[in-house]
């Protein structure tokens, strides 16, 4: 299991430091996951990623569930053997990999059947098979199984996703045979009253860590801004804290400042590879 510290935290709303303890090494937070969405942070190679400074990475169930088969990397050793990297690792569960597949997924209280982008074949993914499919990859770190509002989304389509992510967290925490830590998502889509309650709803579960999700979708940075602050409010300052698919030095920044520990996006790589640089 994982263990986290805080070693600074000026105040219940700010900035904080500390160090998540995980089996393959510690990370001191706030801290950037590259992404290594099919087991490779691509055209970096570990070495790299190490001399970086990099503590953590983060690799996608849903992508690895279709190809290469996370029953092939059991066999292989493990996500850790597989790609080569000795240090921390998170997996996505891969819900908003699944949801952004538009007409081609069919939400139901027990899951989603949707079909592959790869190669049209029909996959039904459930709270059970997340949970199962990370536990076969075998990282540090693993997600509950949750659905993202679209930004557009009414109050309505907003409360009954969130209500569904609520009891599909209960159900990966069920399922969960393993000593890999589940980390749960709150929801909420863009209503700051339900951003609070699905925060809340969290905070209750007796899980090592909470995420963010369903921000930094393509909804206005205002309001990005007041929905991390409502969900924060929420949650309990001793665990890690998670805004998931933020990556831009000056949103890293920011929410680092709010108090986010941990952070993940494509960006700096994608930004990279396409010959360019922060400065």
């Amino acid at each position: 299991m994982i263990r986290f510290a805080l070693e600074s935290s000026p105040s219940d709303a700010g900035p904080r430091a500390g160090v998540l303890r995980t089996p393959h090494g510690d990370v001191p937070t706030p801290a950037y996951m590259p992404v290594g969405t099919q087991a490779t942070v691509k055209t970096v190679t570990p070495e790299e990623l190490r001399a970086a400074g990099v503590g953590m990475v983060l690799a996608n169930a849903y992508h690895l569930y279709l190809r290469p088969g996370h029953e092939r990397i059991r066999r292989l050793g493990g996500l850790h053997a597989f790609m080569g990297w000795d240090g921390p690792i998170l997996t996505d569960s891969g819900g908003y990999q699944v949801f952004s597949l538009g007409n081609l997924r069919r939400v139901t209280d027990q899951g989603v059947t949707f079909r592959s982008h790869l190669d049209g074949s029909e996959h039904v993914l459930t709270p059970e098979a997340a949970v199962a499919v990370q536990e076969a990859l075998g990282a540090d770190v693993i997600m509950a199984f949750d659905e993202p509002p679209p930004p557009t989304a009414s109050r309505q389509e907003a409360a009954a996703a969130t209500e569904r992510t609520h009891r599909w967290a209960e159900r990966c925490l069920a399922a969960l045979r393993t000593e890999q830590a589940l980390f749960a998502i709150c929801q909420g889509g863009m209503f700051e009253d339900l951003r609070r309650e699905s925060a809340r709803f969290v905070a209750g579960l007796d899980v090592p860590g909470c995420a963010v999700g369903g921000l930094s979708i393509g909804e206005p940075k205002e309001i990005t801004w007041r929905m991390l602050a409502a969900s924060l409010a929420e949650l309990p300052r001793e665990r890690p804290r998670y805004l998931m698919g933020v990556g831009s030095p000056e949103d890293v920044v920011r929410a680092a400042g709010m108090g986010v520990d941990l952070f993940d996006c494509v960006l700096p790589t994608r930004v990279a590879r396409n010959g360019a640089c922060f400065t």
